[in-house]
């Protein structure tokens, strides 16, 4: 589907508007931020002014965003279905909007590897958030229980390892690219 001027026109009003509520800003407010008039915000909002350019990036600016962010069109491929992994039962989601990020699902049924030599360091960072059960992150020479609803989040060039406290729990994960690439199983690995 592709958007004509008059919905991409309309959309911009309205992000417009709506960013400006979610501040919680008034017209005088964001006119006065973005070295506008009021009564031409209020015509820019209302569609009775047409939407210059300049105009665009002074008020994508005031708003604390991008005129990219402002512009974008909406898109028909806001669903993402999982790719799986089963041999490693895990699933994982790239994030369209930022493709050096990815989202995993994992399920963990075994502790963490023992030993220093069995834990990864790599740059980037992780985060997760435990969906179910509770899971063990072994960071450095610390040991961290991590509940369901618990999140961690680490620097990954720390020696790290994940894995299950006791019975199989099951993890959300955002990776950023050096993360994930550190993550890669390996030939040697079962």
């Amino acid at each position: 589907m592709t958007q004509d001027n008059d919905d991409l026109d309309g959309l911009v009003r309205k992000r417009i508007r709506a960013l400006r509520v979610a501040q919680g800003w008034s017209l005088e407010e964001l006119a006065t931020r973005a070295k506008l008039s009021q009564s031409t915000l209020s015509r820019i909002e209302n569609g009775r002014r047409r939407l210059a350019l300049d105009s665009l990036v002074t008020l994508a600016r005031a708003l604390d965003t991008s005129l990219d962010q402002l512009v974008e069109t909406a898109t028909d491929d806001v669903i993402t279905s999982p790719v799986i992994d089963s041999a490693h039962s895990l699933m994982h989601w790239p994030i369209k909007a930022d493709p050096s990020v990815t989202v995993v699902r994992q399920r963990l049924t075994e502790p963490p590897p023992g030993g220093p030599a069995r834990m990864r360091a790599h740059p980037g960072r992780e985060w997760f958030v435990v969906l179910s059960g509770a899971a063990v992150l072994l960071l450095g020479d610390r040991r961290f229980r991590v509940e369901t609803n618990q999140a961690a989040e680490f620097p990954t060039m720390l020696p790290h390892a994940i894995g299950a406290a006791g019975a199989p729990c099951e993890i959300l994960g955002v990776f950023d690219r050096d993360a994930r690439r550190g993550h890669r199983p390996t030939a040697q690995e079962p």
